[in-house]
């Protein structure tokens, strides 16, 4: 593939002009934003209301009066060209608004932005070439939803640092990351927000340019290149997206020219309380495009597999972080914002049409219905949902000493009650080990062995339950401090055998996962999964089957009690030696060694009286070990 030709870029047509005017122009960063042309650079910037607009910057002084822009015809874009221009060059827009203020912002569409604390935007033609083509001509033909799917949650700026505590580069990080990701047999990365934010302890999520990756870690080819490297090794990349609110910095969005332009213009709909940031004006058809045309930005551009939508329940709900007084009804007198509604379902089915194979996930944390469903069917169309009542509930259960974990059974089982109601992920993202949440070993109880046991266990059982997975870096290796955006992770602990054990448990955990279909082609069906047995609270023990059509059978018994439990009656769907596919109390991995020599035979259950519960036809006598679960795969003949 050839960069694209910054000649073929920036020619505001007619056909622009009215695509713009319809909130429909799909690659709107084409036109608006700052294009090298030949003998200097185009700008054009969207401000409808403001009295003049001028291109400012590092070639002019920043002198208003050098370079005014001219509005065009229709849909209130202001357009200029400055002779001499070109990449690398310092910008801004000198805005005299509708209420008679000059205000000097950064470029909504820049595709480069200064790093923090400075505030500009620059000039920049992507010159890299993608070396990904059989990457993306493969994900085209795929359904995420009947594919392996192991993320790996990360902050760029934390993951790993310099000695003296600078960040690494993009290129830097793709020297290391698409090999230590492959490695542990991760099938996806999810980067938290890349797109420029002046705040770091935001983590990205109160952005201010859009279409800018983090100046912080290099320029934006350098974000391709990192993106280009780990689809050579086979890891796909989600991106973190917050289309949901926008931060407050004056030089940026907000009353871009003179009026509340991108926000909602009423307060209770425009600004978000609980976060103390601006709400996008979802009614607004050019704002709407902004935000969509932004989604394929990063998927088309940048080649990213994913989006990940972040806070979409707050965009669902009129009264989200709101009281009694502070929210109006929509027309129907309900609380849901119609707007934001149909802002999500063009956002998915414009997304699904343009780049086949990609994926959108909605972090959406209450029970609304539909938000997987296709938008045909009035659904919001995404392609999964963050199973935040799993997560809430699991983790309930493993903080509790094993002891009172039979009073609480139903806290793990209760997930199978609505398992196919969406397409799930089962998160375990950084905000569980942060603000004083503390890490995941150090949420379980016990001492430190039994704290990474526990770990183990619960990893184990969560590759195995219906949904895909996504934990946050660190917990490969179960880092025991909570984490820091400030600080890189705790790369030393890897120096103890016990925290190494856990990163060779996860590195097999991802193997046996994508090398068994039984544990994912089948995701969304419930014919996928059957309990063996969900009411053993007494030993605190849970065992169901997965299945695929055409595949040996996996089981997955876990037991969350702190004692092993000898000569264990479990029910097996078929007769036959079941091979012990992985136990996450190996000694390899920092456990006991207690287990059944790598091999469970199943003998025929001849009566309903010897059948194991669910009336399992065929049985095994096997030890579990504490805090340890098992997988079994079934004899070939037996799939």
């Amino acid at each position: 593939m050839s960069p694209r030709d910054p000649q073929a870029t920036a020619a505001l047509g007619e056909l622009d002009l009215h695509l713009i005017g319809e909130g429909r122009h799909e690659q709107l960063w084409q036109v608006l934003g700052a294009h090298v042309k030949k003998g200097g650079t185009s700008f054009a910037v969207w401000a409808p209301n403001a009295r003049s607009v001028s291109v400012v910057g590092d070639f002019n002084g920043w002198d208003g009066n050098a370079h005014p822009m001219q509005p065009a015809p229709s849909g209130g874009i202001w357009t200029a060209f400055v002779p001499g221009v070109g990449d690398g060059a310092f910008y801004q827009y000198l805005v005299h608004g509708a209420d008679g203020i000059w205000r000097q912002k950064s470029d909504p569409l820049a595709s480069w932005a200064e790093a923090p604390p400075a505030t500009g935007s620059r000039v920049f033609s992507s010159q890299h070439v993608w070396q990904d083509d059989a990457w993306l001509a493969e994900r085209s033909q795929r359904l995420a939803v009947n594919e392996p799917m192991s993320a790996y949650e990360m902050h760029l700026g934390s993951w790993k640092r310099h000695p003296d505590g600078s960040f690494w580069t993009y290129d830097e990080l793709a020297a290391d990351l698409p090999a230590y990701l492959a490695d542990l047999g991760f099938t996806h990365v999810e980067l938290m927000p890349v797109m420029q934010h002046p705040f770091g302890g935001s983590w990205g999520y109160h952005v201010t340019s859009y279409f800018a990756p983090d100046a912080r870690f290099g320029d934006p080819d350098g974000f391709r290149r990192l993106v280009d490297a780990l689809h050579q090794a086979g890891v796909g990349v989600i991106l973190d997206w917050v289309p949901g609110h926008f931060a407050t910095d004056e030089w940026a969005l907000v009353r871009f020219d003179g009026t509340p332009l991108y926000e909602h213009p009423d307060p209770q709909r425009g600004w978000h309380p609980e976060w103390g940031s601006h709400i996008f004006d979802f009614g607004r058809r050019e704002v709407r495009n902004f935000l969509f045309a932004n989604a394929l930005y990063w998927l088309e551009e940048f080649h990213a597999d994913g989006l990940r939508v972040d806070g979409v329940a707050s965009m669902l709900y009129l009264d989200y972080a709101r009281n009694p007084g502070e929210w109006t009804p929509n027309q129907y007198g309900g609380h849901e914002n119609l707007e934001a509604v149909q802002f999500l379902q063009e956002l998915n089915a414009t997304v699904y049409k343009r780049v086949p194979g990609v994926v959108t996930i909605a972090e959406e944390s209450t029970s609304w219905p539909g938000v997987t469903a296709a938008t045909s069917g009035g659904g919001l169309g995404f392609g999964f949902k963050w199973n935040m009542g799993w997560m809430h509930d699991s983790l309930g259960y493993l903080k509790r000493d094993p002891i009172h974990r039979a009073y609480h059974h139903g806290e793990l089982t209760f997930a199978l009650v609505y398992a196919y109601s969406e397409n799930y992920v089962l998160p375990l993202s950084h905000d569980e080990v942060v603000h004083g949440k503390g890490s995941l070993p150090r949420k379980m109880p016990g001492d430190a062995w039994q704290q990474l046991a526990n770990l183990r266990a619960y990893l184990a059982y969560m590759w195995a339950h219906p949904g895909k997975q996504l934990v946050f870096m660190g917990t490969e290796f179960a880092q025991m401090s909570e984490w820091a955006e400030s600080r890189e992770l705790d790369w030393w602990q890897l120096a103890d055998p016990a925290h190494a054990g856990m990163q060779n448990m996860v590195r097999d955990l991802n193997r046996r996962y994508t090398e068994v279909p039984a544990l994912w082609r089948q995701d969304n069906d419930p014919e996928g999964f059957a309990w063996i047995d969900a009411n053993d609270a007494g030993h605190n023990t849970f065992s169901f089957v997965r299945r695929a059509d055409g595949e040996p059978d996996l089981v997955c018994v876990t037991n969350f009690a702190n004692t092993s439990h000898g000569f264990y009656r479990l029910g097996l769907p078929a007769v036959g030696a079941w091979t012990e596919l992985l136990n996450t109390d190996a000694e390899l991995y920092g456990g006991s060694g207690v287990g059944n020599l790598g091999v469970v035979t199943a003998e025929p259950a001849t009566d309903l009286e010897s059948r194991s519960p669910g009336g399992s036809p065929a049985y095994a006598v096997l030890t579990l070990p504490p805090l340890a679960t098992l997988w079994l795969r079934a004899p070939a003949a037996a799939g």
